[in-house]
This record gives C-alpha cells, sequence and structure tokens, in this order.
C-alpha cells in the first residue's frame, strides 16, 4: 500500500498571480472597451452608405463577397470590402442591427490599444506601453471612429498588428522571416479595408527591418522581398477575382466610371487624391477649401484637423528626435533608433501624404496617425524619465510638457464657451509639472520620498498631456454622430463650415456656391437621407446620415409589399438616396449612380429594359424637391424619363413612381 502511495505523482500547485504590469494592461484594455462601447446604440446606423451595404452582406453572400450596396447585388461601394466582410458576419450571427455592425468596430480599437501596448513594452516599459495605448485610446477621433462603421477601424488594427509583427521580425534572426510574412500579410489585408492608405507605412516597416534586423544584409533583402510577395498575395487575391469574373456576373464597381476594381484603386481611391484628379468624385481638386483646406505643413495644425489628431503631434514630432538622438551611434541592431524608424515614419510618411494631397481629405482619416503618435511618446517619455537626473533630459522633457500645455491651451481656446476652465486647468498643471520636474532632482530628497514625489510629477504630466483629449473624447461618446463625415469633440469646432461638418449645418452649400451632385440644400427627405436630429457629423443632404427617421411607416409598407416579385423594390438616385430607404424597409433598392449620382450605372437604356423586365417596381423621389442627379447627367435623364412616364404619387412625405404604370 505505502508503495502504490508513493508512486502516485506529485501534484505541484503554483498560486495564481497577477503582476501589476499585466492587471495594468488588462485594466487598460477593460476601460478601452467600456469607453468605446458605452452607449455605443446612440449612433444608430452610423454612415449609412456603409450599413445599407452591411445589411445587404447580411442576408447575400455575393453582395457580401464583392461588397455590395443592396443584397440583389447591383452596384458596390466605392471602396473594397474588407471592413464590410467583418460586420456583415457579425450582422448573419447576430441578425443586423447598430449593436452587430459597430460593436466589431469597438472592439477592434480595443486589439488597436493592445498591439501598440506589447510593441512598446517589448523595447521599453510596461509603463511606456500603458502610455502609448492610453494616448492612443483616447485620442479624439479615435474615439470617434472605433465607434463608427467606416473601414478605418479595420485599417489600424491590422496596421498596428503589422507594426507588432515588424518588431517581432528585429527581434528575431530564427524565425524573422515568419514575421516578415505575417505583416506584410497584415499590411495586403489592410489594403482590402482602405485600400491604397493602408500602404502608406510600408516605407516604414521595410527600412526598419533592412536597417535593425539581426539577419544577414543578405536574408534581410530576402525577407523584406517575402513579406511584399505575402503583402501583393494578401491584397491581390480578391482583385483579380473581381477582374476575372464578367461583369454581367458581379456587381458594377462604384466609384468607377469603366466598372474596373483597377480604376477605383488607382484612380478615385488612389492617385486621384494625391492630385485631385478623381473623375466622378463629389469634390477635390489642389487647394479646394470645402475638402480638406489649403496644402501645406499647417493642414494638420489647423481647423477641425488640429481638434481630431493634433494635441500630441508637437510633442509626437519632438519624441522622434529625441529617439533619434538617443540612440546616437549605437550598433546597427539599436533598438531604440529601429523604434523611431518605424513608429517615427509611420507618423511622418502618413502625415506628409495627409497635408499635402490635394484631393478629397476628412478629418477622420487622421486616426491613421494616433497609434504613431501615442508609440513614439510613449517611448521618449520612457527613455527621458529614466535620465531625469541629467540636466538635458530634464530639460527636453520640461520643454515638451510646456510646449503640450501651450498648445492644449490654444486647442481648447477655439471653443471658448466649452468647458473655459479646462485651458486654464491644463495651462497651471503644465507649469506646476515642469516646475517640479525641474527643482525635486535638486534637492537631494531620499528614496522614498523621492519615490512618491516622482509619482506625483508624472502624474501631473499626464493630466497636462491628455486632459485635453479626453475631454474631447468624453464628449464624442455622449453624442450621438452619424453621417459621411463625422467628426469629434463637442459643437463649434473649426472645420469644413458648408460640407456636414460642425460649424454649419448638413446639407449647407460648399464654398463657392456649387450643389454638390445628388442632393439638394438643406433637404432631408428619404432621397437625400438627411442627418437626423441631435446626431452630428457630416452630409446630411446628400452624404446621408441616419435619414431612416425620415422614411415614413406609409413608404416602408409601400416597398415591403411592392418588393415581391421583383428584384428591387425601388430605385432612387444615389446610394446616400437609398440606403434609408433600404435600412428602413429591409429590401433591395437600386442606388442610381453610386454613392453620389456621378457613377454611369446604369445608362438610361440600362435602366428602361429593367423596367421592360419587371425588376424594379417603384421609383422614389426626394421628398418632393425634384431628384438628385450626377455631374455627368446619366442620373438626371433618368430621372426626366421618369418624371416625365410616370405618375407621381405621395407616400409619407416622398414622391414615388410606380413604374408598372405608365402614364
Amino acid at each position: 500500500m505505502a508503495t502504490l502511495t508513493e508512486s502516485r505523482p506529485r501534484v505541484i500547485t503554483r498560486p495564481l498571480t497577477l503582476s501589476r504590469d499585466k492587471a495594468l494592461y488588462g485594466g487598460l484594455l477593460i476601460l478601452t472597451a467600456i469607453a468605446y462601447l458605452w452607449g455605443l446604440s446612440k449612433n444608430g446606423y452610423a454612415n449609412e452608405y456603409y450599413a445599407a451595404a452591411v445589411q445587404a452582406g447580411s442576408t447575400s453572400w455575393k453582395a457580401w463577397f464583392f461588397g455590395a450596396f443592396d443584397s440583389a447585388s447591383f452596384i458596390t461601394v466605392d471602396k473594397t470590402p474588407g471592413a464590410l466582410w467583418v460586420m456583415g458576419l457579425s450582422g448573419r450571427i447576430f441578425g443586423f442591427s447598430s449593436w452587430s455592425m459597430l460593436v466589431p468596430e469597438a472592439l477592434m480599437g480595443v486589439a488597436s490599444v493592445g498591439f501598440v501596448y506589447v510593441s512598446v513594452r517589448r523595447w521599453f516599459s510596461a509603463n511606456a506601453g500603458l502610455l502609448a495605448g492610453g494616448i492612443l485610446a483616447l485620442t479624439p477621433v479615435a474615439v470617434l471612429m472605433f465607434r463608427f462603421n467606416n473601414p478605418d477601424a479595420l485599417l489600424i488594427m491590422l496596421l498596428c498588428a503589422g507594426a507588432w509583427a515588424v518588431t517581432r521580425a528585429i527581434d528575431s534572426e530564427k524565425h524573422a522571416a515568419r514575421w516578415m510574412l505575417l505583416a506584410g500579410a497584415l499590411v495586403g489585408f489592410g489594403f482590402l479595408a482602405k485600400m491604397l492608405q493602408a500602404f502608406l507605412i510600408l516605407p516604414a516597416f521595410g527600412l526598419a527591418y533592412l536597417v535593425a534586423g539581426r539577419s544577414a544584409l543578405g536574408k534581410r533583402i530576402v525577407h523584406s522581398g517575402l513579406a511584399l510577395v505575402a503583402m501583393i498575395v494578401s491584397a491581390g487575391w480578391w482583385i483579380a477575382i473581381v477582374e476575372l469574373v464578367p461583369a454581367s456576373a458581379r456587381p458594377y464597381i462604384g466609384g468607377s466610371s469603366t466598372n474596373s476594381i483597377l480604376e477605383l484603386t488607382l484612380g478615385y481611391n488612389g492617385l486621384g487624391r494625391l492630385n485631385g484628379n478623381e473623375t466622378g468624385s463629389v469634390g477635390g481638386g489642389a487647394g479646394n477649401p470645402g475638402w480638406g483646406g489649403a496644402t501645406g505643413l499647417q493642414r494638420l495644425f489647423g481647423g477641425e484637423f488640429a481638434s481630431q489628431i493634433a494635441w500630441l503631434l508637437p510633442a509626437a514630432l519632438l519624441a522622434i528626435v529625441v529617439l533619434v538622438v538617443a540612440a546616437g551611434k549605437a550598433p546597427r541592431t539599436d533598438r531604440t533608433r529601429a523604434f523611431a524608424i518605424l513608429w517615427g515614419g509611420w507618423l511622418v510618411v502618413t502625415g506628409l501624404v495627409f497635408s499635402y494631397m490635394q484631393g478629397i481629405i476628412h478629418s477622420y482619416y487622421m486616426i491613421a496617425l494616433a497609434p504613431a503618435i501615442g508609440a513614439v511618446i510613449g517611448a521618449a517619455m520612457s527613455v527621458l524619465w529614466r535620465r531625469r537626473a541629467e540636466w538635458l533630459p530634464r530639460a527636453t522633457l520640461a520643454g515638451g510638457i510646456l510646449l503640450t500645455a501651450g498648445w492644449s491651451f490654444a486647442l481648447l481656446n477655439e471653443t471658448p464657451a466649452w468647458n473655459p476652465w479646462l485651458r486654464w486647468v491644463v495651462l497651471v498643471t503644465g507649469v506646476i509639472a515642469v516646475g517640479a520636474l525641474l527643482v525635486v532632482p535638486e534637492l537631494g530628497l531620499g528614496r522614498a520620498v523621492g519615490r512618491r514625489v516622482g509619482l506625483f510629477t508624472a502624474t501631473l504630466l499626464a493630466v497636462t498631456a491628455l486632459a485635453g483629449p479626453t475631454a474631447y473624447s468624453v464628449s464624442t461618446i455622449a453624442t450621438a454622430h452619424a453621417g459621411a463625415l463625422p467628426s469629434a469633440g463637442p459643437a463649434g469646432v473649426g472645420g469644413m463650415r458648408g460640407m456636414g461638418g460642425r460649424g454649419g449645418p448638413g446639407g449647407q452649400m460648399p464654398p463657392g456656391g456649387q450643389m454638390p451632385p445628388g442632393g439638394t440644400t438643406g433637404q432631408n427627405g428619404p432621397g437625400a437621407a438627411g442627418g437626423a436630429t441631435g446626431a452630428r457629423g457630416g452630409g446630411g443632404g446628400f452624404l446621408g446620415g441616419a435619414g431612416t427617421s425620415n422614411v415614413s411607416s406609409e413608404l416602408v409598407t409601400l416597398l415591403q409589399q411592392g418588393a415581391k416579385g421583383y428584384t428591387w423594390a425601388a430605385a432612387a438616385v444615389t446610394a446616400n438616396g437609398a440606403a434609408p430607404l433600404q435600412i428602413a424597409s429591409e429590401v433591395p433598392i437600386m442606388a442610381i449612380g453610386g454613392f453620389n449620382g456621378t457613377d454611369p450605372a446604369p445608362s438610361l437604356a440600362e435602366f428602361k429594359e429593367l423596367v421592360a423586365q419587371g425588376k424594379v417596381h417603384y421609383f422614389v423621389g426626394s421628398n418632393g424637391r425634384g431628384f438628385g442627379g450626377g455631374r455627368n447627367g446619366i442620373s438626371s435623364e433618368i430621372s426626366t424619363w421618369v418624371s416625365e412616364n410616370f405618375q407621381a404619387q405621395t407616400v409619407g412625405t416622398s414622391t414615388v413612381y410606380d413604374l408598372t404604370r405608365s402614364n
């Protein structure tokens, strides 16, 4: 018996421990999740253009794969469908709703914060990672877009994951090729989220590995080539399928004039964004003040761009310099230099492109800068804090805090009536923090007292840096946002007045007085997808935003009953005119002319044929104010033909034509 007892395997028990760093990391992610999920449903369907496509993809696999706007797959959205795939799958599993669509976006935000944390912590410290992740989590434009259904959330998560993979590749010699392959694949999938914008980080990723990778130069070049191949494959497989499938067997490629995904990639969503030559777009052109203001380095530091992203942008630029100087003449594989190349390169290249691109640019694009800003500041703070006993690092840190406090004061002063006390709190706190930083090391305090005073000083530094963006983020969470041009922060921030920004009512005429195609000034009917009461964001009028509230119950009933036996229950000019109809009625609506009515789909002859074949039941006008129409005339030709050949009736507040009953 004793022998049997002694032969039993010993059970080794270890107490379950949770380190301080892991607890704080978990707390960061939990708090980020709470912030991004809090009151999420107030945003409704957010950007109804994408919401309609998500709804379509949740019921039709063909629409899901191609990123079609409607479940009958007439036309796609003007982006690659990666983000729609995620939201569409969620809709299939949980049923299409605001929550099933927006929760994945919020979780992508949490994941992005996590990737930034682990990337910074790996080479610096847990505290640096917490600061970097916290900065990303509290950046106003990040809070906005991780609670919205635009493609940016997926793009940022994939790029943050890609940066983490490059970090691992630089650290590893044995498995460097695997990590670079993963980085390339992640960037490639980023292309499927938001096309060529994903490639802005390539110079930073490639240069960081080529400079600092542990492998021999020849191997580093090969590994980089493999990463490029992985990127091309992960981005190109879908492009190849779309190009190879006959046009008659797939939806029309929205945003293109030749029904080509390659044209969309290289034109409207590619080089056109850089040079302003965007055929079929809603605006653009060099220096067009209605779409991002004048080009130049000042762009990101002024107007609505500044309030979305620039709170810590001056400090981030200083941080890059600090990291480069700190690396000095260290060996080639020095991590500090590699980090400056990786994350600093991300920030500089993307920032310069945003500053000088002459095509359409919106303030919410600035989320692409947020991870890099957080990363470089977290790393530089770690470097300077460890060496704060030396006068030069201490003076540099003090200068950065004064710069941040002054800049935050200026940004908060843009909304003088909104919490006017806050800007003074930030400024005074910054001055006190600088005083403590400069004086305390000279007092010769004991170790315990010095540690407590250091913690107090660090807290003051954090308050100075984060109070402004945190206040704007809280305001963003507390406010409903909808439409195509959302913006973070309180009302009254300088921005794109007249184009649905918070500087003026959605749907106003843009600068120059030219009416955007596909809508009517101030129009809020279902044909124009007007903004909902109390929801901030852009584009009421022709760019959508909570227009479902303007679709009458009578019209919903008509569309639902009229959908039986028809491919499309109705047609409406522009996708933004069709979106609220489709979401409210849950039946396919043909979006004539695509996003803003300028796509040549369908032609008048094609539309006549579809009507003759009995595939379209109704044509819905624009709240009795006439039709929208693209500048190419096709949409207006269809509108004119309908009005001349079919009798109008008023349903709710909308003008509806029964295409089965001609005059």
